[in-house]
């Protein structure tokens, strides 16, 4: 398909206009849902935005690829892996980022980035492009940070890539992304979207884990 990407530049942040951000957004516009493709868009814009309010300068094309591959793990060929979805999103980046020859030190970033978007607490100690993919996840699907963007640039993006229903969409994606592999969610914030929509679902329990090792005492 040919790419017509809107390259307008909402709230003043351009998509990168280079080969590899272009090859992005197609192979993921082609293999995910819109309501996916339209949240990874916009995890792009506000980590960018979340990168010019904390003065973190970052390599725009390295922090699009990792917003625009940090949820491809929940797919349906991913739901047999048996790891957590946030790697799967992650090996994806780092397969198409080497067939593109991208340097090694730019796809660990990446690579780190996906894989650590849902464990809070680290990312922000991080490279920029690993701080701010994490700093766009929280924004668009917790709202942390919310009032750091004005609400001019907030509602461009949103008219860019709209929102609809996203709250229980996102949930919804959630759960059929991971409910085929539970066991991965053991100590992460998945088993909260586990135990929320998937009657039956018991938690790991990290005590219990360790009381039943097969350790003596």
């Amino acid at each position: 398909m040919t790419v017509t990407d809107d390259l307008s530049a909402p709230a003043g942040v351009p998509v990168p206009d280079t080969k590899l951000a272009r090859e992005a957004t197609e192979l993921v516009r082609d293999t995910v849902s819109e309501l996916i493709y339209d949240h990874s868009r916009r995890v792009y814009f506000f980590g960018s935005l979340q990168g010019r309010n904390r003065e973190i300068g970052f390599d725009p094309e390295l922090l699009y690829i990792g917003a625009m591959f940090h949820d491809l793990g929940l797919g349906e060929p991913f739901h047999g892996s048996g790891r957590r979805f946030e790697v799967d999103s992650a090996d994806e980046a780092r397969r198409f980022l080497r067939a593109h020859d991208v340097p090694e030190d730019s796809v660990r970033r990446v690579w780190t980035a996906i894989a650590l978007h849902t464990t809070p607490g680290v990312p922000e100690f991080m490279e920029p492009e690993v701080a701010l993919v994490s700093a766009g996840v929280e924004y668009d699907v917790l709202g942390i940070g919310y009032h750091d963007i004005g609400d001019d640039d907030r509602t461009a993006v949103v008219a860019l890539h709209p929102r609809p229903g996203f709250k229980q969409r996102i949930l919804g994606a959630f759960t059929d992304g991971v409910r085929h592999k539970p066991e991965t969610t053991f100590g992460n914030v998945k088993a909260d979207v586990l135990a929320h929509y998937v009657p039956g679902f018991e938690r790991g329990d990290f005590v219990r884990t360790i009381l039943d090792s097969p350790w003596p005492e």
